[in-house]
């Protein structure tokens, strides 16, 4: 009865948190609408080996990411939806993973259960697994590179261990596939407390040439064919995503070692107040539990590696919420009602500080500089309040009960899941979620042969919106600097001290209207820097041009 209402309780956790909200919020830019626009330009040329951005070649990836977003796309339509659901689909796929290991560890359903509980409700893992994104699909093959590791250790000698090595080799490439060499590196960091522990090294070292070969096998077909048709792609991807991204100094993300720790501990909300009990139990037991090493070497090593790196995202550190999630499950009650009642207490003083800060209650009091919503933002204000009084409810009903009820935490962000497309802050949405200020000049847009701006997430943004790919970037070039060094990129940059000029010459060619739209700074449009334009719109930091060959100071 127990395991039934937990899976029941599953099921509508995924249900609420990862399929039902994809479709009603705007995407959001600098990545959804990046991830969008690649999947609708290879679906639309029919070219499945060669990422293309907006026209341009677009070598930052691998393919099967965005394979997926195909079919996504494929099977959906050109939606929303259909752009999240590669992410969904694979943190769900992950929970089932989840389950599947916990029980394979431990042989009790209800405690399988509880660990996929934990972890679709994790707050990072929620987040991100509703954000199109390739860290979904990375933490998927992943896990399933260290369930089928796993399996393969303790596998018999012959077939069965031969075919357990092949299927982590056939895992680690599909994840190559995705996202790099971080699919082959993470797995061998991850298994090497383990490995050196135990003393396992014969065994990796001999059936290491197996999961190298499988490995090698599933990726070559697309590893052969983009390095015949591109051959530049290799040295790109690999000097500049892995080496220049890892150590230069010039990464891009930059931040401090330290800068995971608080990613971690936020993105365990609403279990924060478990972590130290999962993390010393599993220690305590390191020596005579092989999982409990298995899982503490899957969390800490790639933490460790990440912290080490130049660029940093918190994305990048979705893995580890997956072994966290089942030490968690294991160990959650190891420390009784004490630990439960401080989980609870958490959860509680997390949701009224939020309710302060967006209720406006901190910057009435100077402790921040700015409320968060606009006086006319009432009702979107209202909803992100009710988001986190529905938090803070929840942690007060497991902090009555901690014993019985310390798993309803994991309803703690339903609020926030349900509500957050509706109460975006205006300023946030106006230049993060371009969906708004598109559709409000979508008329002028469509009439106009040449469209530009000077964001490459609002290029993004519009290709998706007008479903062309011929965006124009003004000034700046951003993450298509690359592509737009190749001979045949030329036209699609515009430096915007010649501008006026570029301008001037399509009129001459009467090859019609001109749109563009500007991301600012600071919200201060410099008029002077642009030619007199027929018609100006401005909403926040973003500023949108037309011009027609009527304007009489361009006479031909």
């Amino acid at each position: 009865m127990k395991s039934t209402k937990s899976i029941l309780g599953l099921l509508i956790i995924i249900a609420l948190y990862y399929l039902l909200p994809l479709a009603f919020r705007n995407l959001w830019q600098p990545d959804e609408t990046r991830y969008a626009e690649i999947s609708r330009e290879m679906l639309e040329s029919g070219d499945w080996i060669v990422p293309h951005f907006l026209g341009l070649r677009y070598f930052e990836k691998p393919a099967i990411g965005y394979w997926i977003n195909n079919l996504s796309q494929l099977l959906f339509g050109h939606t929303n939806f259909s752009v999240r659901f590669g992410s969904a689909f694979s943190i769900s796929v992950t929970t089932l993973i989840v389950y599947w290991l916990a029980l394979r560890f431990w042989q009790e359903q209800y405690l399988a259960l509880t660990a996929a509980m934990i972890f679709s409700s994790f707050l990072l893992v929620y987040s991100i697994g509703t954000y199109s994104v390739l860290d979904p699909m990375l933490t998927l093959w992943l896990a399933t590179t260290m369930c089928s590791c796993w399996q393969a250790i303790h596998a018999p000698h012959g077939w069965g261990k031969k075919i357990g090595y092949l299927i982590v080799g056939v895992t680690c490439g599909l994840g190559f596939m995705t996202k790099g060499f971080l699919a082959l590196v993470l797995p061998i960091l991850s298994v090497l407390p383990w490995v050196i522990v135990r003393k396992s090294w014969k065994e990796v070292l001999c059936y290491g040439p197996l999961t190298l070969l499988s490995a090698v096998m599933i990726s070559s077909p697309w590893i052969f064919a983009i390095a015949q048709r591109e051959p530049d792609f290799w040295h790109y991807f690999i000097w500049i995503e892995h080496i220049q991204r890892f150590a230069e100094e010039n990464a891009q993300h930059k931040a401090p070692f330290w800068y995971y720790l608080p990613v971690f501990l936020a993105g365990a909300l609403p279990w924060m107040a478990l972590i130290p009990v999962a993390l010393h139990s599993a220690w305590q037991e390191r020596h005579t539990k092989d999982e409990a090493l298995y899982l503490l070497g899957w969390i800490i090593m790639p933490l460790i590696f990440f912290s080490l790196s130049k660029g940093k995202l918190p994305t990048y550190i979705l893995p580890c919420f997956t072994p966290l999630s089942l030490l968690m499950a294991r160990y959650a009650t190891r420390w009784g009602e004490r630990a439960l009642k401080i989980n609870a207490t958490v959860n509680v003083l997390f949701g009224v500080i939020c309710i302060a800060f967006l209720s406006g209650a901190a910057y009435t009091l100077g402790l921040v500089d700015t409320s968060f919503f606009s006086l006319t933002e009432g009702k979107k204000e209202l909803l992100a309040v009710m988001s986190f009084i529905v938090w803070s409810i929840v942690g007060l009903i497991t902090l009555k009960s901690p014993i019985t009820r310390w798993r309803w935490a994991a309803l703690c962000p339903l609020g926030i899941a349900l509500l957050i497309g509706e109460m975006i802050p205006q300023k946030i949405s106006d230049t993060k979620q371009p969906h708004s200020f598109i559709n409000m000049v979508r008329p002028q847009l469509e009439k106009s042969r040449f469209i530009l701006t000077n964001s490459v997430g609002i290029a993004a943004g519009l290709a998706w919106e007008l479903q062309r790919s011929d965006i124009l970037l003004l000034e700046e070039q951003g993450e298509l600097a690359y592509g737009l060094r190749y001979p045949d990129a030329r036209g699609h940059f515009i430096r915007q001290a010649s501008f006026a000029n570029w301008l001037h010459e399509r009129c001459k060619t009467n090859e019609g209207s001109v749109s563009l739209i500007l991301l600012l700074d600071d919200g201060k449009f410099p008029r002077n820097n642009f030619p007199p334009a027929d018609a100006i719109f401005q909403r926040g930091r973003m500023v949108f041009l037309t011009y027609h060959q009527s304007k009489s100071w361009l006479s031909c």
